[in-house]
């Protein structure tokens, strides 16, 4: 039988934490403490070792050396398994219930010791008891693909209570999560944990959350322990100290006004578009980007951003609708594109905007390899002076690369998106789409991709941004657009703009 949310919270310590893979230390003799009944962070960089010390002490992946401490005991995870005796469980990033499964299901079949026939009449109503020692409530009689997000994601931890974990390791656990969602979730977490019934362990990126819901924070640089303490003791300043160092971090540029009179540069009315294979069907009546400004998208994954991207970049024939450009029909073709002054950034540029295997130099030149000094067409490939424009841009942009002549998927995430920003940026820019370009990055890298979105806009560009961090659109946009179902059901301007008004609409309350 499943266990119940009024057990024990339990101490978990990690001592001395070291992992080599070959020559490479991913973790250094890494120590951290999550006190019984508390609610800690864990930061870090892309690379930090965050995932690592947490495989480690859940027994996925097995340490150089170190050991664990379980309520002040020496503890022997050899795996997943021995963790989970232990009360040791796991929230992840992505869901991993059954969808066509409701939420009774995938708790009982869940468990290690399920019966081979299942009296459900007696499971319910075992469920119905655990469910009462819950501070939220979940439908367990509908299939998890009819649950809203933050539903799944009370689901996820309900079914670690339910297995009898006391200690759980949230691992970003609001990313997919509108702002409501996510402040009920974590809130949940929380009284859970001052309730006496579970240690919580949170993987996040997000300060203001950081902030709002922990109690003490632990941070990792380049594999070692940076720092941490209690964070009332603490601010922002000083946690990004301890996961940069002395590193620069870029600024954004003052937002330059817009001027009243701007010139529409996007204009799309009544635009049809199929969704095929399971993607979102998009209607959008009425969306206009001016010279200037930067007009964010923001909506839960899956609900027509991905189809709007793509019949912008002309991988997606509409069925109905214009689409203008300055004035010009615009059809996404690379001649409307150059003619127009069209910039587009994808989502993972390495694998949507980039040639992984061909050179930084080569992959800076896609843009204007078969032209002329004057822009006109040339029969002849000119290596000289694709070298000298990609260091000139390496060097503006400093991308970071062994050689301008390696591979570009040897470079790191940042420095890819450095690299395609470099070459997307430079000449004319009018109408700029970007599609979560900080999806992944590091602390430093967020900070210089955004700063550098500004300038395009402050330079005059109209840059339309698709993102699924709301924090990122709330940051840079002048307007926010918020896509549901396919459609634009809401606008707002920045000035007034409210998150969880915002996240209302993302959830389809609005």
């Amino acid at each position: 039988m499943g266990g119940s949310a009024t057990g024990r919270a339990i101490e978990v310590e990690a001592l001395g934490m070291t992992m080599r893979f070959g020559g490479f230390l991913a973790l250094d003799d890494v120590s951290m403490r999550v006190a019984v009944g508390s609610f800690h962070a864990l930061l870090g960089e892309n690379g930090a070792g965050k995932s690592t010390l947490v495989k480690c002490m859940l027994g996925y992946q097995k340490p150089s050396d170190g050991q664990m401490l379980v309520d002040g005991r020496e503890a022997k995870i050899l795996g997943p398994r021995d963790a989970a005796t232990l009360g040791l469980g796991m929230v992840y990033q992505h869901f991993t219930l059954a969808p066509s499964l409701t939420g009774a299901e995938n708790l009982v079949i869940a468990r290690a010791d399920g019966p081979f026939v299942i009296d459900w009449r007696k499971e319910r109503a075992a469920l119905a008891q655990f469910m009462e020692s819950m501070p939220f409530r979940v439908p367990l009689d509908r299939p998890v693909g009819a649950l809203s997000t933050g539903e799944r994601q009370k689901l996820e931890i309900a079914k670690q209570l339910y297995l009898g974990r006391r200690f759980l390791v949230l691992d970003e656990p609001t990313s997919a999560l509108t702002p409501d969602e996510a402040e009920e979730v974590l809130g949940h977490v929380r009284a859970l944990t001052r309730g006496g019934g579970l240690t919580a362990l949170m993987i996040s990126h997000k300060f203001r959350e950081v902030f709002a819901f922990a109690d003490d924070v632990t941070v990792l640089r380049k594999g070692r322990r940076a720092g941490g303490g209690a964070i009332s003791a603490l601010d922002r300043s000083a946690l990004a100290a301890m996961m940069i160092g002395e590193q620069k971090i870029a600024t954004l540029d003052a937002r330059a006004a817009v001027a009243e009179t701007a010139e529409p540069v996007l204009e799309i009315r009544t635009l049809r578009a199929p969704g095929g294979a399971g993607r979102k069907s998009i209607e959008i009546d009425d969306l206009v980007l001016h010279v200037g400004e930067i007009v964010g998208v923001a909506g839960i994954a899956g609900n027509g951003q991905r189809e709007l991207l793509d019949v912008l970049a002309g991988q997606r024939a509409p069925e109905a609708g214009k689409i203008g450009v300055k004035g010009a029909r615009y059809g996404a073709t690379r001649a409307e594109m150059k003619e127009l002054n069209v910039r587009f950034i994808p989502e993972e540029p390495l694998r949507n905007a980039c040639a992984p295997l061909m050179s930084v130099a080569e992959n800076l030149a896609f843009r204007t390899f078969d032209l002329d000094r004057d822009g006109g067409p040339q029969r002849w490939l000119d290596g000289r002076a694709i070298r000298r424009d990609a260091e000139r841009l390496v060097d503006r942009f400093e991308v970071k690369a062994a050689s301008i002549d390696a591979p570009i998927a040897t470079l790191s995430g940042g420095n890819v998106q450095r690299a395609v920003l470099a070459r997307e940026l430079t000449g004319d820019v009018d109408l700029l789409i970007v599609a979560n370009p900080c999806f992944g990055l590091d602390f430093a890298a967020v900070a210089e991709i955004r700063a550098r979105i500004m300038q395009a806009r402050n330079a005059g560009a109209a840059v339309l941004l698709v993102s699924e961090d709301l924090d990122e659109l709330l940051e840079l946009s002048d307007r926010i657009l918020v896509m549901s179902e396919g459609a634009i059901v809401y606008e707002t301007p920045i000035a007034s703009a409210d998150a969880h008004e915002i996240g209302r609409h993302m959830a389809g309350r609005g």
